[in-house]
């Protein structure tokens, strides 16, 4: 195969999708250093992908009423591209690619309208066999690259910008954030794609964690407000569920020390800016840790002790296997941390 030229990547879905797609670009870019690399995204989760070194353009998807508009989107990017690699298939998509002129599209074998694609990718990504960052790597090797990602080599470029951290900034010495404590962020909610820690469990771990010299930020959607509400339990606990767009939240997660979090989007940005992260996941395969715990060396994992085999989301659910989890086990771990972290400074 010549070597590319314009290479477009596509993951319109949700932003923790995306974060685990970002570091396709670095890796294109270390094998064909002259490729221009584009990124197909949804408007939402496009601060994801701004400034990042190794992205050249962002093209934000056309859409009507929330599904890609197949003729906008052709008009948009025919014969722009001479790849494309979709990370997130949908029969919309692979036609969008098909009727663009785009020499080479990457995407599953798996799906009836495969035949969209003339690169195809033989793994199915449901039974959990690698992460799915390394899956959307794998669809590299139709271009001639096999490379080898890990946990300590992975390069995802996401980058805050200067204007949102001043605001951040000024916004958590407004609500008089010292910033001589240590930063710890709770993210509670998530999109219902996993089984949540129970609010109580979560609650317990912000009491415990309350007492030690730190500050505890509560972060969530404009939906999740009472939610995050609930987790206020003394003045050191302050909740900005709603108060920030998603490149606001980007900011203020570089501003922490450690992320709390279920299996969400946010989890994977602390991840991607090296931070330390705290995440809680179910065993069920399609939700596990495994498959979508946050991609760094700086994390620790809290699943059910329950010992159970064949595990599902409705055995998950009905057993509450995630009330297993221990809260005080998870405060010392998140201490020991913080701890370290005071260590580290001196």
């Amino acid at each position: 195969m010549n070597q590319p030229k314009n290479i477009l990547i596509v993951r319109t879905d949700r932003i923790g999708d995306v974060v685990l797609s970002l570091p396709l670009a670095a890796i294109i870019k270390k094998h064909f250093p002259e490729c221009k690399v584009s990124f197909l995204l949804r408007e939402y989760t496009k601060p994801l992908a701004v400034n990042n070194p190794n992205i050249d353009e962002i093209i934000t998807i056309k859409e009507v009423e929330g599904k890609p508009s197949v003729r906008e989107n052709v008009k948009l990017l025919k014969n722009r591209f001479d790849v494309c690699i979709v990370a997130y298939p949908t029969y919309s998509i692979a036609l969008i690619f098909f009727l663009s002129n785009i020499r080479t599209r990457i995407g599953t074998g798996y799906r009836w309208y495969s035949f969209l694609f003339n690169k195809k990718n033989y793994e199915h990504r449901k039974y959990g066999k690698y992460h799915e960052l390394e899956y959307n790597v794998h669809l590299l090797q139709q271009l001639g690259i096999d490379e080898k990602v890990t946990e300590e080599n992975v390069l995802y470029g996401i980058t805050s910008s200067i204007e949102n951290e001043e605001r951040v900034k000024k916004d958590l010495n407004e609500l008089g954030i010292n910033f001589s404590k240590q930063i710890v962020i709770v993210h509670p909610g998530s999109g219902g794609s996993a089984v949540d820690l129970p609010i109580s469990k979560m609650k317990e771990i912000i009491k415990n964690l309350s007492d030690k010299e730190v500050e505890i930020l509560i972060t969530g959607t404009t939906a999740e407000k009472e939610l995050c509400q609930l987790l206020v339990v003394n003045k050191s606990v302050i909740n900005l569920a709603g108060k920030y767009n998603l490149s606001e939240l980007i900011a203020l997660i570089n501003q922490c020390n450690v992320m709390i979090a279920n299996s969400t989007g946010p989890i994977h940005i602390a991840a991607a800016l090296g931070k330390n992260v705290i995440g809680f996941y179910p065993k069920f395969t399609a939700a596990s840790a495994k498959r979508w715990g946050p991609y760094t060396n700086k994390k620790n994992i809290f699943s059910p002790t329950i010992d159970c085999t064949n595990c599902t989301r409705k055995q998950c659910e009905e057993l509450n296997c995630m009330d297993s989890i221990r809260s005080d086990e998870v405060v010392q771990t998140v201490k020991g941390i913080l701890d370290k972290i005071v260590l580290e400074k001196k």
